[in-house]
């Protein structure tokens, strides 16, 4: 059986310490599970910045990965989230696949009661037990019993 492929949504990659000390974290416990990491910076790295046009390949590149890649898993840390990351979970979303959330960010941005962000981040997650897909820690993540995992090993 094949890995399935997960496109790591974050915006981590834009500080060289969080690209350095967090994004190979967040790759390491996805990896645990078997899963093949799409993660964005380093799969546009090789990019020449200097040239025109080099933020519209960037997006197009990242649209396609998240249309290619078997899920999400999307760092929605922030008041708001990263406005990137957000559109990446609505295209996820819009193309039916599934995405799990992480946030260890205390703080609320939202209207609701229910969800500790803006309701809409919560339309492409399960009505009832939506807790399952949102992840706190990396042990969350690694651990086999919560739905990440049981997704990573279905055929």
């Amino acid at each position: 059986m094949t890995s399935k492929t997960i496109y790591l949504a974050s915006p981590y990659g834009f500080s060289a310490q969080c690209k350095r000390l967090l994004i190979p974290e967040f790759v390491e416990a996805l990896a645990h599970l078997g899963l093949t990491v799409w993660e964005p910076f380093e799969r546009n790295a090789d990019l020449d910045t200097s040239k025109p046009g080099w933020a519209y390949r960037v997006a197009q590149q990242c649209m396609q990965d998240v249309r290619d890649a078997d899920g999400v898993f999307a760092i929605v840390n922030g008041t708001p989230p990263d406005e990137g990351v957000m559109v990446e979970v609505g295209a996820a979303y819009a193309l039916n696949k599934p995405v799990f959330l992480f946030r260890d960010d205390f703080r609320r941005c939202t209207d609701s009661d229910q969800y500790p962000l803006n309701l809409m981040l919560f339309a492409g997650l399960p009505e009832s037990d939506w807790q399952e897909m949102v992840y706190d820690s990396m042990d969350s993540i690694k651990n086999r019993d919560r739905s990440l995992a049981q997704w990573a090993q279905l055929g």
